[in-house]
């Protein structure tokens, strides 16, 4: 977590500032990842499955039925 503390009594410190309101965590959202928000997640399967060919699709589930088939 760069730019916090790494003194844990200072960093429980600003996690209650933070909390309470009476300082700023920093990190705004617009700076965030945005694969790592779950907006990104429920992008992601979509987008790849629009990518791939139908033939790569069937290909790829069927590995994944035989492998599931495969543990029981």
């Amino acid at each position: 977590m760069p730019g916090r503390p790494r003194d844990l009594n200072q960093l429980a410190k600003s996690i209650v500032d933070i909390t309470t309101g009476e300082a700023e965590d920093g990190v705004s959202d617009s700076k965030r990842h945005p694969s790592k928000n779950r907006a990104g997640g429920l992008k992601g399967g979509k987008a790849r499955a629009k990518r791939l060919s139908r033939k790569q699709r069937t290909e790829i589930a069927r590995l994944g039925a035989t492998a599931r088939w495969k543990k029981s």
